[in-house]
């Protein structure tokens, strides 16, 4: 398959710190369906982590404990994400972050993604396609590749910026004669976490 013409979910999540293994949990995600190089569909969720948010994230992000309480709970907003997913395939910047509390909060429901979900990481692109920037953050490469950033640290703006910039590095991959998925995906893809499930029903696997 063409890798313009590929199925892409590009998302990011929002969480109260950076360890999902040592208590930390998911408090916003937000994802974009990207297909033919365009924006078709989007998804977004606050998620109630029934745990405090330390101040340090607050101020990074601007999500309050108020914000959430009434918020989805982990189950309802990640099975409405993996529902969204639907086979494509998972974009991110730097997206072992945002797949490791993934992947773990399914973990805790008993559930994980399918074997066959890949998933392809922007930082990754970025470094190998573009290999003079300073500075690979997300809103340093965006500037650099002339994209606008608007509200950072929110999870859809982040997506939305991401998407703009996976767009630009899919036009540079291809004229770099990386032209089909295959290749696109050994170049730039990652292998996702596998975190310890006692027993997962094949039914609730997504």
């Amino acid at each position: 398959m063409n890798i313009k013409q590929a199925e892409y979910v590009i998302f990011d999540v929002e969480t109260t710190g950076l360890t999902p293994e040592g208590g930390d949990r998911i408090v916003e995600i937000a994802a974009i369906r990207f297909k033919n190089q365009k924006i078709v569909e989007h998804f977004e969720s606050l998620v109630n982590p029934q745990r405090d948010i330390p101040e340090e994230a607050q101020r990074l992000h601007g999500i309050s404990v108020d914000m959430v309480k009434d918020a989805p709970s982990r189950e309802e907003a990640l099975t409405r994400m993996t529902d969204f997913i639907n086979g494509a395939c998972l974009v991110g910047h730097n997206i072992k972050f945002d797949l490791d509390f993934l992947c773990y909060e399914l973990s805790l429901l008993g559930r994980k993604l399918r074997e066959e979900t890949p998933a392809i990481d922007t930082l990754k692109m970025a470094k190998e396609l573009i290999p003079h920037l300073r500075s690979y953050s997300l809103p340093s490469l965006a500037r650099g590749l002339g994209v606008l950033v608007t509200d950072s640290h929110r999870a859809l703006a982040d997506v939305q910026t991401t998407a703009a910039v996976f767009n630009s590095l899919l036009d540079t991959a291809f004229e770099t004669r990386v032209e089909s998925f295959k290749e696109l995906y050994k170049k730039f893809g990652i292998v996702k976490p596998n975190f310890k499930i006692e027993q997962v029903n094949q039914e609730m696997l997504f």
